[in-house]
């Protein structure tokens, strides 16, 4: 066991990975994962797709919540995924979307800081989580904001963190750079227009080499880097992108999980071999964050 700690980071880099928990990329055959309680989940108008629902005629509905929550949970479970669920908060009505405040590297969790005034208490169930699981915590971000929605370990010595000035910040994306330059790994940033909230709106990993893009709503270069390391692309429509269309967790051994809505990523999934697992969370992804919004993967094996 390792000790627990709020800075397992070693200064100089060469940290030294943990054992039993930790990931090292994002299609690693998924074990455990950290999951939002669904509790106090309300829309907030925060974001272009609560607004957006709300403009629609749309109403909340936290029974169809729950239960959608529910139908998530046991689709995990039935992938062999064990869920670790966040204690509830009463006052912290986002906290079911529990990628934004930490992420997971192979050295530990980075606990975030983040940018909306209702989620600025969220860490303080994720530090206790982490503490009863004996996880020790990589390192804390004391500058800017820095949101997990933005932090993708896209591959083996690789980061791909956006940073739109908003839910992550130019001071909160160098911090962490330096961290993880220090550990030999490369970190791509990528700015982007904040309307889109995170870059897990724009960009999702499938598999290994496999990633789900909206090539028409990110820059060129963004898409030329991908290219360039040899990855094979999925372009998405923007209008499916309006509708977390790229919101997606990769389980591992070509297994993906996206919502029922996400048809035109889900037909393309399957046509590449991938098998899908598509519970239905449209009243959760019609308050801003889909199924990757909702998680945050606590232990990958290799894949």
């Amino acid at each position: 066991m390792t000790e627990f700690t709020y800075k397992h980071r070693n200064d100089n880099g060469d940290t030294a990975p943990l054992q039993k928990w930790g990931i090292d990329s994002e299609y690693g055959v998924l074990t455990d994962l950290l999951v939002g309680p669904i509790d106090n989940y309300t829309w907030q108008m925060g974001n272009a797709a609560s607004r957006r629902s709300v403009r629609l005629g749309r109403q909340f509905d936290p029974a169809v919540a729950r239960r959608q929550h529910q139908e998530m949970l046991d689709a995990y479970k039935h992938a062999g995924v064990t869920t670790h669920l966040l204690p509830a908060d009463e006052n912290l009505p986002y906290q079911l979307y529990a990628r934004d405040s930490s992420v997971m590297t192979p050295w530990g969790p980075i606990v975030t800081q983040m940018y909306s005034p209702w989620r600025r208490g969220e860490w303080v169930d994720v530090v206790k989580t982490y503490q009863q699981l004996d996880i020790p915590i990589y390192d804390i971000i004391t500058a800017g904001s820095l949101e997990g929605g933005d932090f993708m370990v896209l591959e083996p010595g690789v980061i791909l963190c956006g940073y739109s000035g908003e839910r992550t910040s130019p001071q909160g994306f160098n911090q962490m750079k330096s961290w993880i330059e220090k550990e030999g790994w490369e970190v791509k940033g990528y700015e982007f227009d904040p309307y889109f909230l995170h870059i897990d709106v724009l960009v999702a990993a499938l598999a290994e080499k496999l990633v789900a893009v909206c090539v028409d709503a990110v820059e060129p270069e963004l898409v030329q880097w991908f290219k360039s390391r040899n990855f094979e692309i999925i372009d998405i429509s923007y209008p499916q992108v309006m509708e977390l269309g790229v919101n997606v967790v990769a389980l591992g051994n070509d297994r993906v999980m996206l919502p029922a809505d996400n048809t035109e990523l889900k037909e393309k999934c399957r046509a590449r071999g991938l098998t899908v697992i598509d519970p239905d969370i449209s009243m959760i992804t019609a308050g801003g964050g889909g199924v990757h919004c909702m998680c945050q993967p606590l232990a990958r094996k290799p894949a």
